[in-house]
This record gives structure tokens, C-alpha cells and sequence, in this order.
């Protein structure tokens, strides 16, 4: 996992309310158990027609995921089942961050914890975002803010340990790994 302080990035607005993960990565495309190659399956219901060719007017279709790389969703993103090949398929398509009013707990957790960066706002903040699409937003982990010129800086809520392993570019199991001298060194103390 890459380590991340900050992200600079214009947006891309999708703000379709209880958008669940069968809508993000549908059900038929879960049998893989690596990360690899499912962006090109994000919101496939959406960006495919029935012959597999592409819906032009869906917005994921019309951006550069190498410029836009911040999503700005509606209220209850990411509700439903608990995948993690959700927050791997935004990923993998090019996306670092999701902004919304209100993001789903199981949803949420996986996301950070596979480097994908979930962000409530308030309605008033969300609402600007919703319609002022295209704009530039720099997220900053460090100092938990966002930043774009229109509104200034805003202030966000990350949980101190996925905030570290995301400044730190490890997971849970990673962390774990890199106190393993700590461990062993309790452990022979206390005769374990």
C-alpha cells in the first residue's frame, strides 16, 4: 500500500443517494481475489450497455482518472453487502478519496484499510461540492483538512490508527509485522 499525505485532485460528482457496493462492483464480478483489473468493472451496470458497449453520457466515462481523482457521492455511499472488491474496484480504477454526507460503516472500514480515503462533510459543504463539479480539492492527512479556494479549509474526522497506517503506507498487518521486535521482546520478558 502507498503511503498517502496528501491528495490534490479536481472532483467527480456522482450524487446518487444509498448508492450500495453491488452498484459500485456488481455480484458477478467478486469471483477474483486480487485487486487487479477491477476498475474496468466500477459502476458496470452504469458505464456498459447490455452489448458491452459504452454509456458516453455516464460521467465515470467522460473523466481522466489521472486528473480526477476524488469522488463526490451522495448521502449513504457504499451501503449494502460488505465487500471489499468495492473500495479495490475505485481504487484500481484510479480513484484515491470519496466525499459524501454520509458513508456506510462496513464500507468506510474497508475502505481504509485498503488505502482509499472515505470523508463525510456537512450538507452545506457537500451540497457546493455537488454543485460546483470539476473543482480542485487537496486532501491532507496530516493535518486532517481539506482545502479548495472557493470554500478555504475545512476540518475532517479520520480514526488516529487508519490515519497512521495511511500516512505510514501499511495495513493492519503491516503495523503488526513492523512491531514484531516489540512483541518478541515482550514476550521473552514475560516468558511466553
Amino acid at each position: 500500500m502507498e503511503a498517502l499525505k496528501i491528495i490534490r485532485s479536481k472532483t467527480v460528482v456522482l450524487p446518487l443517494a444509498d448508492m450500495d457496493t453491488d452498484q459500485i462492483i456488481p455480484a458477478k464480478f467478486l469471483t477474483t481475489t486480487t485487486k487487479e483489473g477491477l476498475g474496468k468493472h466500477l459502476f458496470s451496470s452504469w458505464r456498459y450497455n447490455k452489448d458491452g458497449s459504452i454509456v458516453e453520457n455516464f460521467i465515470i466515462n467522460q473523466i481522466n482518472p489521472d486528473e480526477q481523482k476524488i469522488l463526490i457521492a451522495g448521502h449513504n455511499f457504499g451501503c449494502g453487502s460488505s465487500r471489499e472488491h468495492a473500495p479495490w474496484a475505485l481504487l484500481d480504477f484510479g480513484l484515491k478519496a470519496v466525499i459524501s454526507t454520509e458513508i456506510a460503516d462496513i464500507f468506510f472500514n474497508n475502505a481504509l484499510k485498503n488505502g482509499f480515503v472515505p470523508i463525510v462533510v456537512d450538507a452545506k459543504v457537500h451540497n457546493y461540492l455537488v454543485t460546483n463539479p470539476n473543482i480542485e480539492i487537496t486532501i491532507d492527512l496530516s493535518s486532517k483538512t481539506l482545502s479548495m479556494s472557493e470554500i478555504g479549509t475545512i476540518d475532517f474526522s479520520i480514526e488516529p490508527f487508519a490515519r497512521y497506517c495511511l500516512l505510514n503506507g501499511v495495513d493492519q498487518l503491516g503495523y503488526l509485522l513492523d512491531q514484531m521486535s516489540f512483541i518478541n521482546d515482550y514476550e521473552s520478558s514475560h516468558g511466553l
